[in-house]
């Protein structure tokens, strides 16, 4: 089991987490949302739960609930610029079909 950055990805959250100030990690998980079922629910953590997993890559924990984790085993987290846009990009192995907006996905 594991959730990975690349390097663009692990640069972006460690210049958010020193702008920020404080916090140990980055939270990602899972919620019930969207046309496909399921969304990604990506934060800043400033604590970690006694049932949390906790990944690190590129010196940046990654917490991520047990619940969660059955659905983003696997996963690599990018950082991507196209354009004007930028954001995180999620390479989820597990993800059967995504909606049309990106979203929302299912397995």
């Amino acid at each position: 089991m594991s959730i990975t950055l690349t390097q663009s990805a692990a640069d972006r959250v460690q210049s958010f987490l020193t702008n920020r100030g404080k916090g140990v990690g980055l939270r990602l998980g899972v919620k019930t949302s969207g046309c496909s079922g399921m969304a990604y629910v990506l934060e800043f953590a400033d604590d970690i739960n006694d049932d949390d997993n906790v990944f690190e890559d590129k010196n940046v924990k990654i917490i991520v609930d047990k619940k969660s984790l059955v659905y983003i085993d696997g996963t690599e987290l990018d950082f991507v610029k196209e354009g004007l846009n930028e954001g995180f990009k999620f390479n989820n192995p597990n993800v059967h079909n995504e909606c049309g907006c990106g979203e929302s996905f299912n397995v």
